[in-house]
């Protein structure tokens, strides 16, 4: 579904991505793992086309998506859930999951998957009237999966979303991310959890300092030595 190629990115001189290469196949929950800078948000926001590439490719769905503007690929069905949730936080949790159809013209299919999301969410349904910046960290998150979904996303780019949240709330956060990818979502999972994240995906790459340094079935990574070490807390 996704072909990441030779892809390196810079900040201004500095060196953010080096030939990264990676794949995601429909069905799949995949994550990428590391360290605070080792390059996961970077790696989304240039499949995003947030960021531009200096070299590489991206393919989704079979065609070359490299550098296309944001909203081509949120047409395309590739959707981002951004760290920290960037809810809009003066709006209503019902706009701000409306904004998420922005590309969409099916008003009775818009209608039909906000009644997704809020059987999916009942948390959101309660507040639905409610203004966003008013809501909890976890619903927050909530919200920001919710809006990513009534774009129709094929593939979920998810970049961090146990952060700041309770570890009750993680774990519910996550269970909700099974339900996505069991109804027919692909996931491209950013985080730093890493013992949750390996514990839901099918396989994971581990990046280190812009690079892949390894990767595989995420319970054979779980497994490794060197991951226990430095991610797992021994």
């Amino acid at each position: 579904m996704l072909e990441v190629k030779d892809l390196n990115v810079f900040y201004g001189a500095i060196h953010a991505l080096h030939g990264v290469e990676f794949e995601v196949k429909k069905g799949e929950i995949v994550s990428l793992i590391g360290a605070n800078g080792a390059g996961k948000t970077t790696t989304l926001h240039t499949i995003s086309s947030l960021l531009k590439p200096k070299s590489g490719t991206i393919r989704f769905l079979g065609k070359d998506v490299t550098g296309q503007s944001p909203e081509k690929i949120v047409k395309a069905g590739l959707i981002q859930v951004p760290e920290g949730r960037r809810v809009f936080a003066n709006l209503s949790v019902k706009d701000n999951l409306l904004l998420g159809a922005f590309t969409r013209k099916d008003s009775v299919g818009i209608a039909s998957d906000l009644e997704m999301v809020f059987g999916r969410f009942p948390r959101l349904k309660e507040r639905a009237k409610q203004v966003s910046g008013t809501l909890s960290g976890g619903e927050q998150q909530m919200l920001a999966i919710g809006r990513a979904l009534m774009a129709r996303p094929q593939l979920l780019l998810l970049d961090e979303p146990s952060m700041g949240l309770a570890p009750l709330l993680v774990r519910e956060i996550f269970s909700i991310i099974v339900e996505i990818n069991r109804d027919g979502t692909t996931i491209l999972l950013v985080e730093q959890n890493a013992h949750m994240a390996l514990g839901i995906s099918n396989r994971a790459y581990v990046l280190e300092t812009g690079k892949f340094v390894l990767a595989g079935k995420a319970n054979e990574l779980a497994a490794s030595p060197e991951v226990r070490k430095a991610y797992l807390g021994g």
